[in-house]
């Protein structure tokens, strides 16, 4: 079947309402059979990618984002981040990034992270008479510092379908995600000056001591999971493991945000929330199946050759696909349907994996931005009941920031690579 018809097809299912799930399965399936080939091979296919122990590590990381959330712990990171910096102007604002950037070394999950934050910041910064749309716009952006900040369940995701190193992918996220929160607070100092913002409310001493003694258990679980994984004590899923279960004893036991009753309830929507994961993944192999076995990926490598795109020419246009196909679909959905695609280009034109795991990243934190399947802006309007348009009129100026980061990201490869380099060689 022709390119163009298959692109017809696949949008048309999507605006149909269809689950992204079923639109890249049955799309999949109906090709294979059309063109004659065995559906059998599919069974062969998924278990091979899902008997993978790597994959493991996304139910854990999500129960541990799910206990977060619900237990408490969320809660503690915000304390602890607003006696050191709740003071400042727009300190409310600053916060959020602060404790969005610990919650996000956690959980690896950008929608829990803004759920989590939205929950306990939009409220708290509407009383302080912070502007709507600022305040929206502050925990939408934030929240996408989930899938950058290591551990990140779309890095995971890349590293299986690319077979790269998950704790090399992880370490090339430290400097764009500092960056990252880095870039939100200065845009913050200079939005909250202008538009005189007043003040936070300082903490005693007394205080300050208290709300961080409480919060060291919260600040522990990212040194138990980047600390295990890179001091090779423990596997990415072994650490996804220790994390989940630590968040559950931390919630019950410290925290004490959910009770022992709430636990099948929370245990459940973690289940829901891996099943949607796995389902998509599931439906975009069959799709990355197609793609590989009709040509599609060999006549994109041809094209570029003959054209003879440079390599700014060939990250450039890559950038715009996936800013377009982020706006429709969802991350998970995007990295499966890219990577097989445009993974035979990357040695020819000179790009390395992991620099371009990062480019895949922050372009999948626009996606979770951008209408009209912008998961985060969903999240928040749900949340706090403020219509879609203006949560995302919240966020364009951050958008703005990541798109200059991106840029930085996409023609710097030296910012996601030198800490892989000088750890792993």
């Amino acid at each position: 079947m022709p390119a163009v018809a298959v692109i017809t097809a696949f949008f048309t299912l999507l605006a149909s309402g269809l689950p992204i799930f079923l639109v890249l399965g049955g799309l999949a399936l109906f090709l294979v059979w059309i063109e004659g080939e065995p559906l059998i091979g599919f069974s062969q296919l998924f278990l091979d990618h899902l008997n993978s122990q790597t994959l493991i590590a996304i139910p854990f990381f999500v129960m541990a984002a799910t206990f977060m959330n619900r237990g408490g712990i969320a809660k503690a990171l915000v304390d602890c981040a607003y006696s050191w910096v709740g003071w400042m102007r727009g300190g409310l604002a600053i916060v959020c990034v602060v404790a969005t950037t610990i919650f996000a070394a956690i959980s690896g999950s950008s929608v829990a992270t803004a759920m989590a934050m939205g929950t306990l910041l939009v409220p708290a910064m509407l009383a302080k008479n912070y502007e709507e749309k600022f305040a929206l716009g502050v925990v939408g952006a934030s929240g996408t510092l989930g899938i950058l900040i290591p551990p990140s369940l779309a890095m995971i995701v890349f590293a299986i379908i690319a077979e790269e190193s998950v704790p090399r992918l992880f370490m090339a996220g430290v400097i764009p995600g500092l960056m990252q929160a880095g870039l939100f607070v200065l845009w913050i100092m200079f939005y909250t000056r202008k538009k005189n913002y007043p003040k936070g409310d300082p903490i005693s001493r007394k205080d300050f001591v208290s709300v961080n003694v409480r919060a060291i258990p919260a600040l522990l679980l990212p040194v138990v999971i980047l600390g295990g994984i890179y001091s090779g004590i423990v596997t990415v899923t072994e650490a996804a493991g220790v994390a989940a279960v630590v968040a559950i004893v931390i919630s019950l036991l410290v925290y004490k945000g959910c009770t022992l009753k709430d636990v099948p309830g929370i245990v459940a929507e973690a289940m829901r929330l891996t099943a949607t994961i796995l389902f998509i993944i599931l439906g975009a192999l069959a799709f990355g199946h197609w793609i590989t076995d009709s040509g599609m990926a060999e006549s994109l490598v041809t094209f570029v050759t003959e054209h003879e795109l440079s390599r700014w020419q060939f990250l450039l246009l890559i950038n715009l696909l996936m800013l377009g196909l982020g706006m429709f679909l969802e991350v998970i959905a995007v990295i499966l349907i890219v990577v097989p695609l445009v993974l035979p280009l990357l040695k020819p034109m000179g790009v390395d994996p992991v620099h371009f795991a990062m480019i895949i990243t922050i372009n999948m934190e626009l996606a979770l931005l951008t209408p009209p399947v912008g998961l985060n802006l969903f999240v928040l309007s749900s949340i706090t009941g403020a219509p879609v348009e203006r949560v995302a009129r919240g966020v364009l100026p951050f958008v703005v920031i990541m798109v200059v980061l991106l840029l930085l990201i996409t023609f710097v490869p030296e910012i996601s690579l030198f800490l892989p380099n000088l750890m792993f060689g």
